[in-house]
This record gives C-alpha cells, sequence and structure tokens, in this order.
C-alpha cells in the first residue's frame, strides 16, 4: 500500500513538473499557407506562462513583436489559445492556436485571418528558446 501511494505522488509531481515547464520562452517555424494556397516560411516567439491550467503571456513573428494570448489553456498535452494582431490601435486580424506540449517541443496548428480578412492556417514547430 505505501508502494502504491509513493507510486501515486511521484507520477503527480512528475506530471505537474512536465506542465510548469511549459513556462517560458519558445521559438521556431511558423510556416504560413494563404487562401490561395501559396505556403511562406515564417518564424514565431511566444513567452508563455502557466498557472494551474491556465496559459497567458504573449505570442508573435519575433521578440519585439508580440500580442497577448487570451483564452489560454493546457489541458493534459493540448494548449490551445488566441491571439488578436494589433498594430496601429487597429486589429490585423486572429489566430486561433490547436497545439501540443510534449515537455520538449510545441507543435500544431493555427488557423484564422490576415488584416487583410483573408483566411490563413500555419504549421507550428517550436522548441525552448535559449
Amino acid at each position: 500500500m505505501k508502494t502504491l501511494i509513493c507510486l501515486l505522488m511521484l507520477t503527480g509531481l512528475t506530471l505537474t513538473a512536465t506542465a510548469a515547464d511549459l513556462t517560458g520562452k519558445w521559438s521556431g517555424k511558423f510556416d504560413v499557407t494563404n487562401a490561395n494556397g501559396e505556403t511562406k516560411p515564417d518564424e514565431a516567439y511566444m513567452n508563455l506562462k502557466l498557472e494551474g491550467t491556465t496559459v497567458t503571456g504573449t505570442a508573435g513573428p519575433n521578440q519585439d513583436q508580440q500580442w497577448a494570448i487570451r483564452k489560454g489553456k493546457l489541458e493534459d498535452k493540448k494548449l490551445t489559445f488566441e491571439v488578436v494582431i494589433e498594430g496601429d490601435g487597429n486589429d490585423h486580424g486572429m489566430l486561433v492556436f490547436d497545439l501540443v506540449f510534449d515537455g520538449d517541443t510545441i507543435r500544431g496548428s493555427a488557423t484564422g485571418t490576415g488584416g487583410d480578412g483573408d483566411k490563413m492556417s500555419a504549421k507550428v514547430d517550436l522548441k525552448r528558446a535559449s
């Protein structure tokens, strides 16, 4: 019985430690496909903070250009959030992220609209930034 309790406690600590590893800076590929089907390689940079299952922080193409994360959640390995792309005091589109966090990488997709209202999608592949 003591062994079972110790194993359950250790498993809980491991899951908590892995989830907490999400907090930090992440960078990598953000390959965008526009409404015409053309794909353009780009980059993404995120600064994430996890409290419980709530994810906050910022995301954008680089450290200097960041937008606030809204409705961020991490449930099991599934990471979801929205980002409203802003500039000049106006909204220039919105992206909805559907990602998987495995402890070492953040991968998945984003869909939304650009500043011109055209639909777009992107493949996301991030690693912890140094």
